[in-house]
């Protein structure tokens, strides 16, 4: 399934690349391993940074369909980079067939004479057609390593191996067709299909930084805002002004998660004084060690699926686990 971004992009007259090229030319060029019958379906052609939530579940919405045919062993995503981590994170946490889908895209253009489109296409056919790919949910293909869905994200802007798991690491590798899985991921069971219906669940992000103003928290709330992923400093820190606004918001039904900006690691309740700790006595819950991307994508299909806030802090707690210390001031 092809949905657009740099690997079915050209370069225009003013140099610009912009997603032009239908699935058919993606696999074209695709060197596929043998004995492997592929059907592609274009189910999009935008560069990924245009997407919303609801474009995001009307792919995973495409997968399903696609799977209902039992000759189908596995779904291939063609895919922009910006946001893959986004829509295969989704597709994940909906995912409740043992049949792989395999995300992939490119950091170069297909008229670049280096393009790594054909390569990381060849690769995610090789790994949904393997065997060991089943039961281990929406995975990332790209570079030649393989990733899981959940934890996983863009790491690098241009280089070529753009994707990493700073926590669990790849699950396994590619290499000239053969597919080596090492590792398998822990998962949680699929979330109900109403969690697809996000088109009318508004959830922001709001990051604090030195200096912050806690009324963009109030703002998003003001604007419709349903949840709020908080991005904090360190393990998940603020102040205790921005403290005081999560106090508010949770109690008027707001569902604040709480992230951090930090590459990897945890979100962890250790400090007062509008640290972790405060902001999670407060009613945020912490998101683990999701990127804040994925914890945005959670906690929007967790309101959409659940509607109720406390079910929705109930079901994200239970998912992500919650982590705290003793607290320091």
């Amino acid at each position: 399934m092809s949905t657009g971004g740099t690997i079915a992009s050209r370069r225009d007259e003013h140099g610009v690349a912009v997603a032009s090229d239908p699935v058919g030319a993606l696999l074209e060029r695709a060197p596929l391993p043998a004995g492997v019958e592929a059907e592609g379906r274009d189910v999009g052609l935008r560069g990924s940074y245009l997407l919303t939530p609801a474009d995001m579940a009307g792919v995973v919405r495409q997968v399903h369909l696609a799977l209902a045919d039992p000759e189908v062993h596995g779904v291939v995503v063609t895919h922009g980079t910006d946001t893959m981590e986004e829509t295969s994170y989704l597709a994940d946490l909906t995912h409740a067939d043992p049949r792989p889908v395999v995300f992939t895209g490119a950091q170069r253009p297909a008229d670049a004479p280096d393009a790594d489109g054909p390569r990381n296409l060849a690769d995610a056919v090789a790994v949904a057609a393997h065997p060991g790919a089943r039961d281990q949910g929406a995975l990332i293909v790209f570079a030649g390593q393989v990733f899981a869905a959940a934890g996983t994200r863009k790491t690098h802007t241009v280089a070529l191996d753009a994707f990493g798991a700073p926590e669990s690491g790849a699950l396994g590798w590619v290499r000239e067709g053969r597919v080596a899985l090492v590792a398998r991921p822990v998962r949680n069971p699929a979330l109900p299909a109403a969690a697809l219906d996000v088109a009318a669940t508004k959830v922001d992000m709001v990051a604090h930084y030195p200096g912050a103003n806690p009324a963009a928290l109030d703002a998003a709330a003001e604007a419709g805002a349903e949840g709020i992923v908080l991005v904090g400093t360190g393990m998940g820190n603020a102040t205790p002004e921005i403290a005081a606004s999560v106090a508010r918001l949770t109690g008027a039904g707001v569902v604040v998660a709480l992230s951090t900006r930090v590459h990897a690691g945890p979100v962890v309740g250790v400090y007062g004084r509008g640290g972790g700790a405060d902001l999670i006595a407060a009613g945020a819950r912490p998101t683990g060690t999701l990127p804040a991307s994925q914890a945005h994508i959670l906690l929007t299909a967790l309101l959409a699926a659940y509607r109720k806030p406390e079910k929705v802090a109930e079901e994200l707690a239970r998912r992500v686990g919650e982590t705290s210390e003793e607290r320091t001031d």
